[in-house]
């Protein structure tokens, strides 16, 4: 049986696309920190693995038909302290380092064919005069620092013979998604609106169609390099606020200063103040085609709403 194996796919897109790959008659194997702590979909396989170049996590992958790479700290809600940030810029560079590394020690015959590696549209930060592509340049703050590291970190795999698809994913509405119930929440209170001006572009994607672009690149030996995991058409934050009030069937009227923001969240505020305007431009002309292309169906479908 073809097997994938997963790093970080005990979260909630990890769970959702081993369903998935389970679906399509693929073995799976999850690396996880905690194997039995972990609850995976029936049929996958946990296997101890805490993020760093071992013997048995090149045992794990040889034979291996793809990779997946998921692994990373959540970069919210916690504070961004210089900690913080080290832990998350290095969770997601140092294994995927460590990834490499161990793909390395096989050999070539025993390789994965295929590493597909998260990153993020945080890399667009402020680069919004146009929908940004995937050739369009990298922005120059902190989140966009460590996608540019993770993706050099996973295209090392190329020189190795294996082939390597970045996935820059964007906010990712499910209704398991923590953060977009924390979004939810002030509407749900008659208290929600904009954040900001609210003019900030807001890059997001369902995960049923984040899955089906994963599979599709792994499927497809002509998907190479950056893809945008991104719906077609991104809103500003204030067609968000909009859209998710009348999903949820609340008004839409509160909105949530600048400075305040800044104030309580200080460099963490680009989360939501930072404007993010990435179109799937490659997936597109592949023909891809999104389950949830507009904003409402897939906020409906996420939060449950009218």
């Amino acid at each position: 049986m073809r097997r994938i194996v997963i790093a970080g796919g005990s979260g909630m897109i990890g769970r959702h696309l081993t369903v998935a790959l389970l679906a399509d008659g693929y073995a799976v194997d999850v690396l996880t920190r905690a194997p039995s702590r972990t609850r995976l979909p029936r049929g996958a396989r946990a296997v101890a693995w805490q993020g760093a170049p071992t013997r048995q996590l090149s045992s794990v992958l040889a034979g291996a038909e793809a990779i997946v790479n998921l692994a990373g700290e959540s970069i919210g809600p916690r504070p961004w302290t210089p900690a913080r940030k080290r832990a998350i810029r290095d969770s997601r560079v140092r294994a995927t380092a460590a990834i490499v590394n161990a793909v390395s020690a096989l050999p070539a015959a025993e390789r994965p064919r295929v590493l597909l590696s998260a990153s993020g549209t945080d890399v667009y930060v402020g680069r919004d005069d146009v929908p940004a592509t995937e050739s369009t340049p990298p922005g120059d703050d902190f989140l966009a620092r460590v996608c540019i590291e993770w993706e050099a970190a996973a295209f090392a795999a190329a020189d190795l013979g294996v082939r390597v698809v970045i996935v820059r994913q964007a906010f990712v509405l499910a209704r398991e998604a923590a953060v977009l119930g924390l979004m939810a929440l002030p509407f749900r209170l008659f208290a929600g609106g904009p954040i900001g001006s609210g003019r900030q572009w807001f890059s997001w994607v369902h995960v049923d169609d984040l899955v089906a672009l994963y599979r599709w690149a792994l499927a497809d030996d002509g998907v190479e390099g950056v893809i945008n995991a991104a719906a077609p058409e991104p809103c500003r934050n204030a067609d968000l606020a909009a859209a998710m009030g009348h999903v949820l069937g609340r008004p839409n009227w509160l909105p949530a200063p600048a400075w305040a923001v800044r104030l309580a969240l200080r460099d963490q505020s680009t989360l939501v103040l930072g404007s993010r305007r990435a179109v799937p431009a490659r997936a597109l002309e592949a023909g891809f085609g999104f389950a949830y292309p507009e904003l409402q169906a897939a906020l409906r479908e996420a939060l449950g709403g009218r």
